[in-house]
């Protein structure tokens, strides 16, 4: 007679999560539609349907992509953007953080603080360089300034919802344990908010690297925008291409950063959902 199955002992107290596998399939087939597309884009050049005047092919865009980095053109333009970025992004997210908890703490801040920034969320963003131009000049301080005026209000928006939306009953809770203001504020209010913010975050980050494509082909001498806009007057598809990859491609490595810190800052939610 063969033995009886053996069971493995299992932690008691501890419930055991199945992490479900994606087959490898599945990621195949996500995979053939781009690929698909690559070939067909491929053929078009290769065979001259597509005039690379128009739309290099993706072999000529691969070759210039490889020499402008080889030569630091790219890293260099690279650097500008990222700089630029950088400091409209700190400004902005300063800014709308900032107002949203002075408008969502305070009724008075609220009262004080929503209506003009539901009235300057409301122009175009790209209408007001005009008027940058004439209030900073030509230099880098207009480009910042688009970009932070961009991001403030993403973060602003979802912040100041956030706060409005903590539960009332976590607050009485914190009354009932008797905690002062600014305890409860940041035992309760901030993190209830922490998710909103996060997802202003996402959101602030895409429009930040919106804002810099246009900002950066305005009187600028150096960035991705210059390299595009230079590209552009000598019909070279190849580095408009790389450029706007390069965008992208920064904002899918800040979008996953955000995403990164949203796991492991809302770690506690997972295990309170289970």
């Amino acid at each position: 007679m063969s033995a009886p199955p053996i069971e493995l002992a299992r932690p008691v107290g501890r419930r055991v999560r199945s992490v479900p596998i994606r087959p490898p399939r599945d990621a195949l087939l996500r995979a053939a539609s781009p690929l698909v597309i690559l070939l067909v884009w491929q053929l078009a050049g290769s065979t001259g349907l597509l005039p690379e005047r128009l739309l290099a092919a993706p072999s000529t865009i691969a070759a210039t992509a490889y020499d402008l980095l080889r030569d630091g053109t790219l890293t260099q333009a690279l650097g500008v953007s990222l700089r630029r970025a950088a400091l409209g992004f700190a400004l902005g997210a300063a800014a709308g953080i900032g107002l949203a908890l002075a408008a969502g703490l305070s009724r008075l801040g609220d009262h004080a603080v929503d209506p003009p920034m539901q009235m300057l969320r409301a122009l175009p963003l790209f209408g007001l360089i005009p008027l940058f131009i004439l209030w900073f000049g030509i230099g880098e301080t207009p480009k910042i300034a688009l970009v932070a005026f961009g991001v403030a209000f993403p973060l602003y928006l979802n912040t100041h919802a956030g706060i409005r939306g903590v539960d009332s009953k976590l607050a009485e809770l914190g009354r009932v344990l008797r905690l002062s203001r600014p305890a409860l504020v940041r035992h309760i209010v901030l993190p209830g908010a922490l998710p909103q913010t996060l997802v202003g975050l996402r959101q602030s980050l895409g429009v930040a690297w919106l804002a810099l494509i246009v900002a950066e082909q305005i009187n600028a001498d150096a960035g991705l925008g210059f390299m595009i806009n230079d590209a552009r007057e000598f019909l070279r598809t190849d580095v408009v291409v790389v450029g706007l990859v390069t965008y992208a491609l920064l904002g899918l490595l800040t979008d996953a950063v955000v995403r990164l810190l949203e796991r492991r800052a809302l770690a506690w939610r997972r295990d309170f959902l289970g």
